[in-house]
């Protein structure tokens, strides 16, 4: 669901926050099936996606086209952005086939808590801006 808040700056965090969600959520079914015999972890990207995203949505002069095929693919919406999950099953460490690595894991998870973190600092002080704007502060 996204905020009231559509400019590319606004999406962009909105996105960010949801696939970091998302990213926290399998993480926690990784270290949940650590001792799952055959289990195979998975990963959340989202950043390439965004990147690109934003990268369209902010080109100071976007081309405008009358059909599709005039310039290839159509420029992708911010609000389009969809984080995809990958389940790993390219390597095992154990012998019982499961592909958690619980250093990797915990790696993993610090840096999405502090990323999520940062962009709800983001977020907020985006909306207390447009709060004192409001009120005339």
């Amino acid at each position: 669901m996204k905020l009231f808040l559509n400019d590319p700056a606004s999406l962009a965090l909105q996105d960010a926050l949801t696939g970091l969600s998302l990213r926290q959520q399998v993480i926690s079914n990784n270290l949940a099936n650590l001792n799952t015999p055959g289990f195979k972890a998975a990963r959340v990207s989202f950043e390439a996606e965004l990147r690109s995203a934003l990268e369209e949505a902010t080109d100071p002069l976007p081309l405008r086209t009358t059909h599709a095929d005039h310039f290839g693919d159509a420029p992708m919406a911010l609000d389009a952005v969809q984080p995809t999950v990958q389940t790993l099953n390219d390597r095992s460490m154990r012998l019982d086939g499961n592909n958690v690595d619980l250093e990797r894991e915990l790696a993993e998870l610090t840096e999405t808590v502090i990323r999520f973190q940062a962009s709800t600092q983001l977020m907020t002080r985006k909306i207390a801006l447009l709060r004192g704007v409001i009120s005339g502060r």
